[in-house]
């Protein structure tokens, strides 16, 4: 594929994220009524998705584009001791839910990345929060897969191109960033 067509998939994805606004905004809404709560966000994804769900940890505790309180967020995916011990005596499927059911309290959102919503451990992280309780977010593509209507929000990017819903999500990490930051003082 080509620098030009390559690039042209992507801004058509960025570009159809317009068609859902409400989504993101409803999505947008539950992250910072969580925070504002004092609830804790616990982000899960795999490969990509994980360095993504990290990335929106780290923006979170550590700090986006100015100083303020650290906010509380953890991704799922950052410990490879746990996740070797989960997946080795439960399997793969509960890496995530195995550390919902010990991790979350009530109050808590659960977010998924998924650019195809078919990954088992990520349905068993949604069914995990919902039999908690809890509310959840999944940030998916391609149709939203199997995890498509599982969460409280589906954020479904629109298009057949994992690589360019990927992409996207990353955008949605930084636009909620930007959202928290409007929200919660900066530091003096």
């Amino acid at each position: 594929m080509s620098l030009e067509v390559s690039l042209a998939q992507t801004v058509r994805t960025f570009q159809s994220l317009t068609q859902i606004s409400a989504e993101i905004e409803r999505a947008s809404e539950l992250i910072l009524t969580t925070l504002r709560q004092g609830g804790r966000l616990l982000i899960c994804g795999n490969g990509g998705s994980a360095a993504e769900a990290q990335h929106f940890a780290t923006e979170l505790v550590g700090r986006y584009l100015r100083n303020r309180p650290s906010l509380p967020a953890l991704a799922l995916s950052a410990d490879g001791s746990l996740l070797s011990c989960i997946g080795n005596d439960f399997g793969f499927d509960q890496v995530f839910s195995r550390q919902i059911s010990g991790l979350a309290r009530p109050g808590d959102l659960v977010i998924v990345l998924s650019s195809s919503g078919n990954s088992t451990n990520i349905i068993a992280a949604l069914e995990e929060a919902a039999r908690l309780g809890l509310s959840s977010v999944s940030l998916l593509g391609r149709s939203g897969g199997h995890a498509r209507g599982r969460a409280s929000v589906d954020v479904i990017v629109p298009g057949d191109s994992g690589r360019a819903a990927q992409e996207a999500h990353l955008f949605l990490i930084h636009h909620f960033c930007d959202a928290i930051e409007a929200a919660f003082p900066a530091n003096p």
